[in-house]
């Protein structure tokens, strides 16, 4: 059976319009199996926190990597072979080919981001997998997550037939985003770099703006060529 498993902080969407129609009929039968992780229930203070101020200043919160990745080892304890998902704008853009390639697996391991985004190093320590559904940006990673699910497991044997369909729109300063960090300062040995907690906002944003070029270089060449051809000028963060 596929299985995918759901972190997110409001785990009363699901399963939403998974629940209904032909993939809500192929949920009751059997074909495909769906659990959620409350991320707030990893928290450790009376306010159930899952969210910090960012490591260098600016607007907005970082989900915290200690309390997600609690919830990834509860979620996906060793051996789990499932791909670990994070629904984010950044992300390596989700295609028919890559989700014929998810479908065909046991299923996923989906988090879903808020606030301004994700602490880098649980990316990183968790080896999750950055996936986009497109240039744009959403208010969570939980709409995305349904529209992963959802055509994978219409791919499944006995739901429904293949279809292929998609769009992409510009970001706003045609970049990805650059990567973000929040407390503790070090966490499993790696540090925030030096530059976000050194207070020289001229020097943050510097670095900000060169990891938002590496990354858009590494990921995305057609939005790279778009911003060499017509360069945008840095948006207020930092």
């Amino acid at each position: 059976m596929w299985r995918a498993s759901v972190l997110t902080i409001f785990p009363e969407m699901f399963p939403g319009p998974l629940g209904i129609s032909l993939a809500g009929k192929a949920l009751e039968a059997g074909i495909w199996g769906l659990e959620t992780f409350d991320i707030r229930a990893q928290a450790t203070d009376r306010h159930r926190s899952v969210d910090d101020t960012p490591a260098g200043g600016g607007p907005g919160m970082v989900m915290r990597p200690d309390v997600l990745a609690r919830a990834l080892d509860m979620a996906a304890p060793e051996g789990d072979g499932r791909p670990r998902l994070l629904m984010s704008p950044r992300g390596i853009p989700l295609t028919q080919a890559r989700v014929e390639t998810l479908a065909r697996g046991p299923g996923a391991i989906i988090l879903c981001g808020r606030f301004e985004g994700v602490d880098e190093r649980v990316i990183e320590g968790r080896m999750l997998q950055e996936v986009s559904i497109g240039d744009y940006v959403l208010s969570g990673g939980e709409i995305a997550a349904y529209a992963l699910i959802d055509a994978c497991i219409r791919l499944l044997p006995g739901v429904m037939g293949k279809e292929t369909s998609g769009a992409e729109e510009s970001f706003t300063r045609g970049l990805l985003e650059y990567p973000q960090f929040t407390r503790p300062a070090v966490w499993e040995g790696r540090p925030i770099p030096p530059v976000l907690t050194g207070g020289d906002h001229a020097k943050v944003a510097a670095w900000r703006q060169g990891e938002a070029e590496r990354l858009t270089r590494e990921r995305r060449p057609d939005l790279w060529a778009a911003y060499v051809a017509h360069p945008k000028e840095p948006g207020p963060k930092g």
